[in-house]
């Protein structure tokens, strides 16, 4: 039970904004207080929905600035990175410790669910289970949600589809955890392998995810295929409502337009698609167009930093680039409801009565946000790198003064340190 008072502002969702006390009772925003509730004082901070990284590679987070890595071609990149996890030995502890870093370092900006879409994986399916199991726990011990995504990058198939169907059997679904399937893309993966997660999605009650249409995905397509990646992914049964599409750097208009009549929602994860050099999604018109567009930050071998907030700015400013800008109050939405929808999590993403406890505590009484007349596009436009005050996850206080609750911050760098070498 808790109760937030005196908030400057409070975020209730994209259109909907107020001021003074927030309640949360049972895990969930009340319209009233519980008799017996904690207070917090948060007199001159703003209110936000938590913040929903829809797109993340967690084991990367053991792997940031690889040399090799930055300015470099897909083809180069990928054989490094393959190289530095076997060089790691890829197990249930690599897992585990990396997810622990990246999910600290998500909560402690403000993200309180994570879609890890992992791609990684041994031939072994008791160490694939070990990996899941080593990630799922990680969050479980931080207080973050996390939506496992079992994801394939080349794999055999069959394989694929049986560690998918093993972990699905063994997992245990919550508010807290979900599990979702997703092959990287059409310039990875073979029509089998998306039949067959597709097959194990339908058994398990699953949603499914894969990347698309960034610019080596649209040129091995062609090649390969003679067809462009939303094609290939509509006649393999891939474009629908239960399907989030991640970045779309290169979409035309008719695309965009197939996207939102298929149903399906989309990832922009401008802090992975700039540096690599794939382009920016058109964020506005998928927007337009009526399809739901969350954020996401990507990995850590593409994008170093796993926060969201700064890569909701980079959005904001990019986004005039390719189409109309974007309102910060439209970024801060795809961070949090845009996100959700892609989970198909409509209690998460918003604080009106009856959703998920989970919310951030910005401070804007500094220096920082000194002459902002809107505090709320502040969060965006002011203060590059901004962390919030206190971070709540279904009613539990997970980040108290900047300071992670749930573990030592301390320990866990070394855990990774002494793990990889780094």
């Amino acid at each position: 039970m808790l109760t937030l008072t005196g908030a400057r502002a409070i975020v209730v969702d994209e259109g909907t904004q107020t001021t003074g006390d927030l309640h949360v009772v049972d895990g969930l925003v009340s319209a009233t207080p519980a008799p017996d509730a904690d207070r917090l004082d948060v007199d001159g901070c703003v209110i936000t929905p938590g913040l929903v990284n829809a797109h993340h590679h967690l084991l990367q987070t053991a792997f940031r600035t690889l040399p090799g890595t930055r300015g470099v071609p897909m083809t180069t990149w990928l054989p490094t990175m393959a190289s530095a996890y076997a060089d790691a030995g890829l197990d249930g502890e690599l897992s585990t410790v990396a997810a622990a870093a990246g999910l600290a370092e998500a909560v402690l900006d403000g993200v309180t669910t994570v879609a890890d879409h992992h791609l990684t994986w041994p031939s072994d399916s008791d160490r694939c289970l070990e990996i899941a199991l080593g990630t799922t726990q990680a969050a479980q011990r931080l207080g973050v949600r996390l939506v496992f995504v079992r994801g394939t990058a080349r794999d055999d198939p069959e394989a694929a589809a049986i560690s998918a169907s093993q972990i699905a059997a063994v997992v245990a679904q919550s508010d807290m955890l979900q599990l979702a399937v997703g092959p990287a893309g059409v310039h990875s993966d073979a029509p089998e392998t998306f039949r067959l997660l597709g097959e194990v999605a339908a058994r398990f009650g699953l949603r499914r995810r894969t990347q698309a249409n960034e610019q080596v995905d649209v040129a091995i397509a062609l090649e390969r295929y003679g067809r462009r990646p939303l094609d290939l992914l509509e006649e393999w049964g891939w474009l629908a409502p239960d399907v989030t599409l991640a970045h779309l750097c290169g979409v035309t208009d008719d695309e965009i337009a197939r996207v939102a009549t298929s149903g399906a929602t989309a990832t922009h994860a401008p802090g992975c698609d700039l540096p690599m050099g794939w382009g920016i999604a058109p964020v506005a018109a998928l927007r337009d167009a009526g399809v739901a567009v969350g954020l996401g930050t990507s990995g850590g071998g593409s994008n170093d930093a796993g926060h969201l907030l700064a890569d909701a700015r980079l959005a904001m400013q990019v986004a005039p680039l390719v189409g109309r800008p974007l309102a910060a109050r439209e970024v801060l939405a795809m961070a949090t409801s845009g996100s959700a929808a892609g989970l198909g999590r409509s209690d998460l993403g918003h604080l009106r009565t009856g959703a998920a406890g989970d919310l951030c505590v910005w401070d804007v009484s500094g220096v920082a946000d000194a002459g902002v007349a809107d505090p709320v596009a502040g969060l965006l436009w002011a203060s590059p790198g901004r962390r919030p005050r206190h971070v709540v996850v279904a009613g539990r206080v997970v980040v108290r003064d900047y300071v992670l609750q749930t573990a030592d911050e301390a320990t866990i760098v070394a855990d990774l340190r002494r793990r990889v070498g780094r």
